[in-house]
């Protein structure tokens, strides 16, 4: 079974001068149900569906199954999505052994920015940088899917 592990951070200090790459994302929901999340993204022209179910306890691991879709299909999608779609930039910096996304929203979630960590196994140690925040993996509002109902400028 496809299973995504990782930990998400808040990020309060400078983080870009480490920044490898950066790409665009915008993704909606067909279902935010938590048992079952169905996303639609898009990222470089490619198109992507995306089924996460509930995550575990921690709040760390939960099944995840992803495949690219054809980039005609993915924008017909986002049109039938739940309202507010999620707009943001990715960032992609190399620490230590870990791939760190960064994630800058946009739009109604402007001014939030989230790190994740993702990894091998539930209790893989990470060796944090200075610039990670507060960790908030299992707090539910920092869901993507949380954020596009419940936007961060209105917290």
């Amino acid at each position: 079974m496809p299973l995504e592990i990782e930990r998400k951070y808040l990020v309060y200090k400078e983080y870009k001068k480490f920044v490898t790459q950066s790409y665009e994302i915008k993704q909606g929901y067909l279902s935010t149900d938590p048992q079952r999340t169905v996303r639609v993204r898009i990222r470089d022209k490619k198109g992507f569906i995306t089924i996460k179910g509930a995550s575990d306890m921690s709040g760390i691991s939960r099944f995840e199954w992803e495949k690219e879709i054809p980039f005609d299909e993915a924008l017909e999608l986002l049109n039938i999505c739940l309202p507010n779609i999620i707009s943001k930039t990715r960032h992609i910096i190399k620490y230590k052994q870990h791939i760190i996304e960064v994630d800058e929203f946009q739009d109604e979630n402007k001014g939030l920015i989230l790190a994740e960590i993702e990894l091998n196994y539930l209790d893989q140690k990470i060796e944090k940088p200075s610039w990670l925040g507060q960790e908030v993996t299992n707090d539910k509002r920092y869901y993507n899917s949380h954020l596009a109902q419940h936007a961060y400028s209105t917290w």
